[in-house]
């Protein structure tokens, strides 16, 4: 087998993972979104690891290995491919990393912590908390925050679910102008 041959199965593989992803995050299960309405207390900085990349990562330095070991002992194909996804976890770590925001809001006396790559969010700041199948925060006007304010209205619940279509549509992707298309949906429809 050569390395062409190698890099065509592992693509074979991560694409089999997405789309059994796909289908997991799909699923009715997470068909509605919730709404509550609270204050920001705390903002830190945190580091984020992605492990669906260090997974992919795995199984790709894992195919590699196996394929530059054919040919030989099974023994060596077998330290190949743990040497390939060790090394292929490790390097899909590190691309991965990165920094995210970590929101401390206090909703109704009950104090939820949310990590998300959305910046611009302060301490004080009234926002929606939006949880499904993906979460997310949306800034929201600071009478909603107010004590006896009313419960989010079913228009609300209706911006979180349309977010996670948006969010659905861009994991779904198939072309470079799929992708532009829904990323620009998921940043009118998930924004503020």
């Amino acid at each position: 087998m050569n390395l062409g041959q190698a890099m065509g199965k592992a693509s074979e593989s991560i694409r089999l993972l997405v789309v059994v992803a796909l289908a997991v995050l799909s699923s009715p299960v997470w068909a509605q979104s919730s709404v509550q309405y609270g204050r920001i207390t705390n903002v830190s900085l945190v580091n984020q690891d992605s492990s669906g990349a260090q997974v992919g990562g795995a199984l790709l330095g894992g195919t590699l290995g196996a394929a530059v070991g054919s040919g030989r002992s099974g023994s060596n194909r077998i330290l190949g491919g743990i040497g390939g996804a060790v090394a292929g976890q490790q390097l899909g770590r590190m691309a991965t990393r990165g920094q995210a925001f970590q929101y401390t809001i206090l909703i109704g006396g009950t104090a939820v912590t949310m990590v998300t790559d959305e910046a611009g969010l302060r301490v004080g700041d009234c926002v929606a908390v939006e949880r499904g199948q993906f979460n997310n925060l949306r800034l929201v006007d600071d009478a909603r925050c107010a004590p006896g304010a009313a419960a989010p209205a079913p228009a609300a619940v209706q911006e979180a679910d349309a977010c996670v279509a948006a969010k659905n549509q861009l994991l779904a992707a198939q072309t470079d102008d799929e992708f532009d298309r829904a990323e620009r949906r998921v940043r009118l429809l998930c924004g503020d």
